[in-house]
């Protein structure tokens, strides 16, 4: 690389000075034949041999060089078109945020986007050293049913409305901040009031494939003990939101429990589920569905049903499971939304269509 090529990124003067630093903001993306390439830099020294990025499922780790004796770290990634991808530095046995990102997603994480990514609303910028807010309302849960304790915190937004329950929902109050994120999209009139709940996992391989036990304890001991908290939540109306193996868990709510949960929003369904899939070579490589398709097959009609899907569009081997089960559940009669988000499997590919999806199916 020559003296001047991060020019092209927009930096210039001489590199590893306090200027130099001082302009950079994140990572860079450059036009590079029909997607991006896109600059990282970190800022270390000779301890940083072996220092890589690590991406959140999109990549393999890549790693990083150093400029010419200075404590610039850098490398240029190639990325495609719509892309947002989490990312950390990885450097020895620690992992480090991008202290020049303002986009952080938790303490050792940070979030990239190429240019053409559509934008997020109502997701604002947080450094990763930021304290999310978390909601003062909450309910303890001791269940009989699942197993261990559990602290469940309650949001309103706008008064309080439809229970949205969010299943891994720690990733939601202490990764992204959802509070501020529904709040903001209700002051902009895209969303009705609801109350959000965030269930936290124990064990997301056993709480969240198929199996009654979970939707068996909300119902009868989750459900009650919100009525209780004194936080307004109209359960008639529950939405069951998930990610992964999350999304697969709201979707069988919805199929298992018609009478408890009356719209899902999907984001990145893990479809491929078998109880056989779980710890084989492949797990995606089976039947295209999994165990989803045929609940689904087998469950009747769907009217009434409002299920909003979104999946990776770089997340190649799961898009023949949704698109499956896609097709299967609108078929059956629900009312059904589609889309695909700039992300492989990623929260932060997950977050564009949380609030959008949860607003639609409430509409």
């Amino acid at each position: 690389m020559a003296d001047n090529a991060f020019t092209e990124y927009g930096l210039h003067g001489e590199v590893g000075t306090d200027a130099f630093w001082t302009a950079v903001t994140g990572p860079t993306s450059v036009p590079d034949e029909g997607g991006w390439r896109t600059l990282f830099l970190w800022r270390g020294d000779e301890r940083g041999d072996g220092a890589r990025i690590g991406f959140e499922s999109w990549s393999e780790p890549v790693a990083l060089t150093r400029w010419a004796g200075t404590d610039c770290w850098y490398a240029e990634v190639a990325m495609p078109e719509r892309l947002r991808v989490t990312y950390q530095f990885l450097v020895g046995d620690e992992a480090h945020a991008d202290p020049f990102n303002p986009f952080g997603a938790g303490g050792d994480r940070s979030i990239a986007a190429t240019p053409d990514a559509p934008a997020q609303p109502y997701w604002p910028a947080v450094g990763a050293d930021a304290v999310l807010p978390v909601p003062r309302a909450r309910v303890r849960w001791a269940s009989e049913r699942l197993g261990g304790r559990r602290t469940v915190r309650l949001h309103p937004v706008g008064g309080g409305g439809p229970l949205v329950l969010l299943l891994d929902g720690d990733d939601w109050l202490y990764l992204h901040p959802a509070t501020t994120a529904f709040d903001a999209a209700h002051a902009a009139g895209e969303l009705p009031p609801v109350t959000l709940a965030f269930l936290p996992a124990k064990d997301r391989e056993a709480e969240y494939t198929c199996r009654r036990e979970l939707w068996e304890a909300v119902d009868d001991e989750l459900l009650p003990l919100i009525a209780e908290s004194g936080v307004p939540a109209d359960a008639s109306r529950l939405v069951a939101v998930g990610q992964s193996l999350g999304g697969l868990s709201a979707l069988y709510g919805a199929l298992e429990f018609p009478e408890l949960v009356s719209g899902v929003a999907c984001q990145s369904g893990s479809f491929w589920w078998t109880p056989e899939a779980i710890g084989s070579a492949d797990p995606l490589g089976g039947v295209v569905g999994g165990s989803m398709a045929d609940l689904v097959r087998e469950a009747g009609r769907l009217d009434g049903l409002r299920v909003a899907f979104d999946v990776g569009e770089h997340e190649r081997a799961m898009l023949p499971h949704c698109g499956l089960v896609e097709e299967l559940v609108e078929g059956a009669g629900a009312e059904v939304r589609v889309s695909r988000a700039a992300a492989d499997h990623d929260r932060a590919g997950w977050r564009g269509a949380l609030v959008r999806d949860v607003g639609w199916v409430l509409r």
